[in-house]
């Protein structure tokens, strides 16, 4: 089984205050249903108004970080046979929070 990253920056999901509780309620559906089957590895979102931190290879922490590798949004990590599977998953995702969806593919790790 393969780990997959189904993931959305922040400003991509563009929904009314209104819209905002049933994108919500679709959304956990879909995570409840990924539970069900035994697929779901974690998720959530990333808290934009902390900042993050660069901690350096001899353990410094500063308030740079690499460029270009600002994270935002939400993300699920589901546990999958295949890319086929991990497609469909990603597509319930996507209709269910109202915005496109990327999809990627860990490395094998044996230890994970």
């Amino acid at each position: 089984m393969t780990k997959y990253l189904i993931s959305f920056p922040s400003e991509a999901m563009v929904v009314s205050d209104e819209e905002l509780p049933a994108v919500a309620d679709a959304a956990h559906a879909v995570l409840e249903e990924a539970k069900a089957a035994g697929v779901y590895v974690f998720g959530g979102g990333i808290d934009e108004q902390t900042a993050p931190v660069l901690v350096a290879a001899d353990g410094a922490v500063s308030s740079e970080t690499y460029p270009g590798s600002e994270i935002r949004g939400g993300f699920t990590v589901l546990e999958l046979p295949d890319r086929e599977t991990a497609e469909k998953w990603a597509r319930k995702i996507a209709v269910s929070c109202r915005c496109s969806q990327e999809l990627r593919e860990f490395q094998y790790d044996p230890q994970s």
